[in-house]
């Protein structure tokens, strides 16, 4: 069974991750193309030397990083809910209760899920959905979402995610009080960034916005700890 949610949910996000635009759109909403300017990892942020940046040339680090500053966590739950809704669908859902019943591991997998999901701030980027090249993947990883969160609060008869770790509950949302101020301006910089690129304008305007959004970055990983 286990097996089986692992390969529809593998599905699920390798639609997502050969999406024409996948990568475009990564570079597009988040700070990853600055991580190459940022003093984050002992190795350099992509492998390739060319100027196209393709998936198989990101690294770990900055890859995760990048979607924990869109407060999308994509990396953390993504699948999960389409798993999830296919095995209902096919019947087999009390078999799936019985696993997360019975086995610790199938459990605690979840719950690190609903810990991606607890960090995620949709608002943040919920102007790109009405994007005309971009809009469609971020409905494509909203929707997901949504879903995921349904169907773990339906097998965990849950109300709120992380509903039984109230400390580390806690703990998350005293960051985010955090780190979404800090999101949010570096959006602004991202923004004013691409409207200066799109103009051709390079001034000293531009740099001053660009080191804003690598300096909320480090104050965005310091906060969380980490950059995942």
């Amino acid at each position: 069974m286990i097996m089986q949610l692992s390969e529809i949910s593998l599905e699920s996000y390798n639609t997502l991750k050969n999406h024409p635009y996948f990568v475009e759109y990564l570079q597009h909403a988040s700070p990853l193309r600055f991580y190459t300017e940022t003093n984050i990892g002992s190795r350099p942020a992509k492998r390739g030397a060319g100027s196209t940046l393709t998936l198989g040339d990101l690294r770990a680090i900055p890859f995760v990083g990048a979607w924990s500053q869109l407060k999308q966590n994509v990396t953390g739950y993504y699948g999960v809910g389409s798993a999830l809704q296919a095995i209902e669908a096919i019947g087999k859902w009390n078999e799936v209760k019985d696993i997360y019943n019975q086995s610790l591991f199938f459990r605690t997998l979840l719950d690190n899920c609903e810990m991606a999901m607890m960090k995620c701030y949709f608002p943040l980027t919920a102007y790109l959905k009405t994007h005309p090249q971009y809009g469609e993947i971020w409905t494509m990883i909203f929707e997901e979402y949504e879903l995921t969160k349904t169907y773990i609060l339906k097998l965990s008869d849950k109300k709120t995610l992380m509903e039984n770790y109230s400390v580390d509950q806690m703990s998350i949302k005293m960051r985010e009080r955090i780190v979404l101020p800090l999101t949010s301006i570096q959006q602004y910089a991202l923004i004013k960034i691409r409207e200066m690129e799109d103009g051709n304008i390079d001034s000293t305007v531009k740099q001053g916005y660009e080191k804003l959004v690598m300096r909320c970055s480090f104050g965005i990983i310091n906060a969380g700890r980490n950059s995942a």
